[in-house]
């Protein structure tokens, strides 16, 4: 079974492209839902974000309040550095453990790990192919702002913390322009599904 990743930036919609996969019975994992999960109540990452960011990340309930904690580890380099170094290992873990049991299974020609940071942590070497979504930066920008309520700099800092989407356009086996219609996006999802099942 092939280990297929999905990258591109913040905003590069790479959601939708997930959506399709999972529409044309492709296993899909999400990062963001695992990192959802691992801020959790009682949660061991949640445990480790408290302590070292303090009681003010946290939710009534007990949760991580990824609003805050964002405003936080987006202003300071080393506050993001020590957050990743948190919640990076135990995502990477739990996407390990999910393609060893479908490869176990056997019934699937690939799978996809939603990883927006994949180049980033330098684990793109641990999939066979990597997927990445694009559209220019000033429309990430404005997807940003629009879809997160942000202002203007916040979303710039949410980017910056990013590669330039042109170096991950650079690495990718595959790249899924996102910035036309959602016929063409979902037609070169196709496009790709069916070269990987053929591999």
């Amino acid at each position: 079974m092939l280990r297929v990743a999905l990258t591109g930036g913040i905003a590069t919609g790479k959601s939708h492209i997930l959506a399709q996969l999972a529409s044309l019975d492709i296993p899909i994992i999400d990062a963001d839902a695992l990192v959802h999960e691992l801020m959790k109540p009682g949660a061991a990452v949640t445990a480790a974000v408290v302590a070292r960011f303090g009681a003010g990340v946290q939710q009534p309930d007990g949760s991580v309040d990824r609003k805050r904690l964002g405003a936080l580890v987006f202003a300071d380099a080393a506050a993001r550095r020590d957050l990743e170094a948190i919640v990076h290992p135990a995502v990477y873990e739990a996407i390990a453990s999910w393609l060893a049991r479908l490869d176990a299974e056997g019934t699937h020609a690939f799978a996809v790990a939603d990883v927006p940071l994949l180049y980033e942590t330098g684990r793109a070497g641990e999939f066979d192919r990597v997927i990445v979504a694009a559209c220019p930066p000033e429309m990430q920008l404005a997807r940003i702002v629009a879809r997160d309520g942000l202002s203007e700099t916040e979303a710039t800092q949410r980017l910056a913390a990013q590669w330039p989407i042109g170096q991950k356009i650079d690495l990718a086996d595959f790249v899924i322009r996102t910035d036309g219609t959602f016929e063409e996006t979902n037609r070169r999802v196709e496009e790709i599904v069916g070269v990987l099942e053929g591999e």
